[in-house]
């Protein structure tokens, strides 16, 4: 599927929940066109604000313009904190229900990214891009790879990646960091190890 599809989609479910006053940002594959090597994609993944005990508010407003691709999308959502929905075009979208510390810090770090006069959209940073492909599947390591050979310097490592207990204690620098850090100096694939450090 294109991406200006796909962003043009990604851009009116935004400005939707931007009607709603509802914080959200583009997270998955259309961000990686942006921060790294551009891939193929065939939905929409975003993150929107849900404060806990908000969440059913919140898809609420959502499945009254867009039809959910679950059979009880309370009951999924409740359990796994996403609903999948369809977006005009049979173009399929995963909405992060977002409430936790990290996932806040994204909507908050998250800038637009226009693409044309006319087309904007609001992405997650690089950096939280590399975090949420690294807790993810295996083969999005090729994302973190693409992203760290573009971004190179201008990527800031030296935070540790607050993912609930896998985040490390503030006043240590991570091995993970540093390790990224050292292969985004030097145009290398960063191994990251996000396993917790012992005390």
């Amino acid at each position: 599927m294109s991406l200006p599809r796909l962003v043009r989609a990604a851009a009116g479910i935004l400005e939707f929940l931007e009607t709603k006053g509802r914080p959200a940002c583009v997270i998955g594959g259309i961000v990686v066109s942006r921060w790294g090597e551009p891939r193929a994609t065939t939905d929409v993944d975003l993150a929107v604000l849900a404060e806990l005990g908000d969440e059913q508010n919140v898809l609420a407003e959502l499945l009254s313009t867009y039809p959910s691709r679950e059979p009880n999308p309370e009951a999924f959502a409740s359990a796994n904190r996403i609903t999948l929905l369809h977006l005009p075009g049979r173009i399929h979208a995963d909405i992060s229900l977002a409430a936790f510390p990290f996932e806040r810090e994204v909507l908050e770090r998250s800038t637009d990214w226009s693409l044309s006069k006319d087309l904007s959209i609001r992405t997650c940073s690089a950096e939280d891009l590399v975090i949420y492909n690294v807790a993810g599947r295996p083969g999005d390591i090729q994302d973190v790879i693409g992203i760290v050979g573009r971004q190179r310097r201008s990527l800031d490592t030296g935070a540790d990646p607050p993912l609930g207990p896998r985040v490390r204690r503030p006043e240590r620098r991570s091995r993970s960091a540093a390790a990224l850090r050292r292969r985004a100096e030097e145009g290398r694939a960063p191994r990251l190890n996000l396993a917790p450090e012992r005390p």
